[in-house]
């Protein structure tokens, strides 16, 4: 057997289709399977090899839309992008017993994003930290001029903010850029503020600047969902009080804290990926937003109302935009966004969080009742069927089958695929 070697000179360089080559000695069975690399779906060849580097295909994500949802008076359908069962299900089913009330009400702090400046080596930090604030025009005239289209379309520099860490090598100068990046997620726009003032800073403090580059901790663009719950939709006035217990465990455990949140960015990702947004990015900040307080906490809260009813609401930041980067480029992410009719990012961001408001009610109610493997397994029935072997109508039989045995799993479906084809 050859040795294999992952030092792939020129690779780089290579065609798409030469890199399917060199792939195939990589795998069992004389590189069986590559072909399936060949298709790029809605995305075009040539575009795949911009995106990404040293590309080869596409991972073909599934894409529904959940139905039901009312965001601020207006329904609203919504694609989400997501190879996980029972997410979209959810959302539809929780945006349902919310719609006599109104469905969800939202608000938008803004868009506003931070880049961080790292000095270091400074001798008087508080009279730099003095120094830096003083001189917030010169830095709005310096940081403005990188995008002048963002300032002509009513962003740019906000406001300065100068902190002093200590840390376990030195103490720091951190200065933050307030840059409002309006309807795009900013990343570029703030990182090259950055880039272009860190020097300067330097030079004013006497310091040496380290690290220039924006915060996922996106916490001057929060966003706020609420909505009630009718006891009579739900179940009654013994789901609303273990919905409440339920939840009542995410405050005070992070270990259930994450397992809360996690369900929550379920619905929350599978829209950010569908509109070609930086998922990466929103869950990190989602989380660490979850942690501010010293203590990791769930993301939403629930209260019962003096009439009995459930209320939910949701504050997360999120750092998104309709306009840069894949979500301009992306075909399926324009039309995702074409379907919210999401023409801003205050539009998308308010949409988002409502997802995430009402997957975290579906997650909370099955939990609080039947348990949460009844639904997903039930759902999840035809996944199984199909990694057995099914195929065609095999499929909804086989997963019909696990149902009616009460035993959704790999070794049922191969028996129950074995009895059809017998």
């Amino acid at each position: 057997m050859t040795e294999r070697n992952s030092r792939l000179t020129g690779f780089s360089t290579l065609s798409r289709t030469e890199r399917l080559e060199v792939l195939k000695t990589w795998l069992p069975e004389g590189g069986q399977g590559t072909e399936t690399l060949n298709d790029t779906g809605s995305l075009a060849p040539d575009l795949v090899e911009r995106m990404v580097e040293n590309a080869i295909g596409v991972m073909p994500v599934p894409m529904g839309i959940a139905t039901n949802m009312i965001v601020d008076g207006e329904d609203v359908l919504i694609p989400m992008a997501t190879e996980e069962s029972s997410v979209i299900a959810a959302v539809c089913n929780s945006a349902k017993r919310c719609r006599s009330t109104g469905g969800f009400r939202t608000s938008y702090a803004g868009s506003l994003t931070i880049a961080q400046v790292q000095i270091l080596d400074v001798a008087d930090p508080h009279r730099a930290r003095l120094e830096i604030l003083r001189r917030i025009g010169d830095i709005r005239d310096i940081c403005d001029r990188v995008d002048p289209m963002l300032v002509d379309l009513g962003g740019g520099l906000r406001d300065v903010e100068v902190r002093l860490l200590d840390g376990r090598l030195s103490s720091m100068v951190v200065v933050h850029l307030i840059v409002d990046t309006r309807d795009a997620m900013g990343a570029n726009a703030v990182n090259t503020m950055a880039e272009r003032i860190a020097p300067v800073l330097a030079e004013w403090t006497g310091g040496r600047s380290l690290l220039r580059i924006l915060s996922n901790l996106a916490d001057r663009r929060l966003t706020r969902a609420e909505a009630i719950w009718p006891a009579n939709e739900i179940g009654g006035p013994a789901v609303v009080d273990t919905m409440l217990e339920a939840a009542d465990f995410a405050v005070i455990d992070p270990y259930r804290a994450a397992t809360h949140n996690k369900g929550i960015m379920n619905g929350v990702s599978a829209v950010v990926l569908a509109t070609g947004n930086d998922t990466r990015a929103i869950e990190a900040g989602a989380h660490a937003f979850a942690a501010q307080s010293g203590h990791y906490g769930p993301l939403t809260r629930w209260e019962k109302t003096a009439t009995g009813d459930l209320v939910g609401s949701i504050e997360i930041p999120l750092s998104l935009g309709i306009v840069g980067g894949a979500t301009r480029i992306h075909p399926v992410a324009q039309l995702a966004l074409g379907i919210m009719r999401a023409e801003s990012a205050e539009r998308l961001s308010r949409i988002v969080a409502a997802v995430g408001l009402a997957q975290n009610f579906g997650a909370i109610r099955a939990l609080a009742t039947d348990g949460i493997q009844k639904g997903h397994m039930a759902l999840h029935a035809q996944n199984i069927a199909i990694a057995a072997g099914a195929e065609g109508d095999e499929v909804q039989h086989v997963a019909d089958g696990m149902k009616t045995r009460g035993e959704i799993n790999a070794r049922m479906a191969e028996i129950l695929l074995a009895e059809i084809r017998a």
